[in-house]
């Protein structure tokens, strides 16, 4: 049985959690869910569709979905499972997973994008793993300025680093190395926005090799440099 369209987006329509858009391959939105909506300048779907990333979103973050959008586009291979910090309704940052397939038409040409992105509000406190990845947790949290390997993690749960992998994807929707990135930037978000320290100390606390690489990094996920991010915080 072919599921149509239709149906799919209805479904989609209905999802508060998950953020849904599609493109075409001139970038501009063709569909999008309320919960993309939100998160946009504008306050409907209507608003939304036609227009083009730089239409809707700041700079920073227009200029790294249309690059991930391209990329897509020219090598026809989907984008899976990429950490993004993203603002959410009110305007508090959030963490998400972002997967963005492409869309060929009948002759097998790239047309398009189709991009999901899971808010990771929670992590599944009920299961079974929490005690052991409540250890990894408890060690990634004691060093952030030198990030322990995957093995060290697996180690300290007492897995090996495949079943590591397969448990923290199941109860944070995470890769243990994106789990320590992630934890790396949280911190980074809290001493900019609870101190005053300069970005370089700030980099070292959070186990970046210098500034240049701490704001790369942050610029790549937040959509914004540490210093935008802390001017923000300062005026909100």
């Amino acid at each position: 049985m072919e599921v149509p369209a239709s149906a799919l987006l209805a479904l989609f329509a209905e999802l508060t959690g998950v953020m849904f858009c599609a493109k075409d391959a001139d970038g501009r939105y063709v569909e999008v869910n309320d919960a993309f909506v939100r998160r946009t300048n504008q306050r409907t779907r209507a608003g939304v569709i036609g227009h083009r990333a730089g239409e809707l979103f700041v700079p920073a973050l227009a200029e790294r979905y249309e690059e991930q959008d391209a990329r897509v586009l020219a090598d026809g291979a989907a984008l899976r499972h990429e950490l993004e910090l993203i603002r959410r309704e009110g305007g508090s940052p959030g963490w998400y997973l972002t997967t963005k397939i492409p869309v060929t038409d009948a002759d097998g040409t790239v047309d398009g994008v189709v991009s999901v992105s899971e808010d990771l509000r929670s992590a599944d406190a009920s299961d079974p793993s929490m005690p052991a990845l409540t250890r990894v947790v408890e060690l990634v949290e004691s060093r952030l300025e030198q990030p322990p390997r995957v093995e060290e993690m697996a180690a300290a749960a007492g897995f090996s680093p495949s079943v590591l992998e397969r448990r923290m994807r199941a109860v944070f929707g995470l890769a243990p190395t994106q789990f320590v990135l992630r934890a790396r930037i949280d911190r980074a978000r809290a001493l900019l926005t609870g101190s005053d320290r300069p970005l370089a100390e700030i980099a070292v606390a959070c186990g970046f090799y210098d500034q240049p690489a701490f704001t790369r990094q942050f610029t790549r996920l937040a959509g914004e440099t540490p210093g935008q991010f802390r001017r923000r915080a300062q005026t909100t």
